[in-house]
């Protein structure tokens, strides 16, 4: 069976995405990638990476808005999931980390 491509998406892809793609890297069955969607992102989302991903996961809603507004035609068939995770964890925080665990798995099985 082909794994299945999660795409983590925070602001500045530094904390919470990169995050959730350490958490979920080992995984059975799913690939996993993660991007910001600010401009000052260490790593900005690509359309690559939208083509790529089958179910993309964002921290808020305001991504979830920027998102649509810049990349409404990429996203058509694709499954955008908003966790509502705040921007006040650090890198690997266990707080986000148990957060990551209890709001993304159901959608990763």
């Amino acid at each position: 069976m082909k794994p299945r491509r999660v795409l983590f998406l925070c602001s500045r892809h530094r904390l919470r995405s990169p995050t959730a793609a350490a958490v979920f890297a080992d995984w059975p069955g799913i690939e996993v990638d993660s991007a910001g969607l600010a401009e000052d992102a260490e790593t900005m989302l690509s359309p690559d990476q939208l083509d790529w991903a089958e179910l993309i996961v964002v921290m808020e809603s305001r991504h979830r808005q920027r998102l649509q507004s810049r990349y409404k035609t990429r996203l058509r068939g694709k499954r955008v999931v908003c966790l509502d995770i705040p921007d006040r964890y650090d890198f690997m925080q266990p707080e986000l980390v148990e957060l990551l665990l209890r709001k993304a798995a159901p959608l990763l099985r």
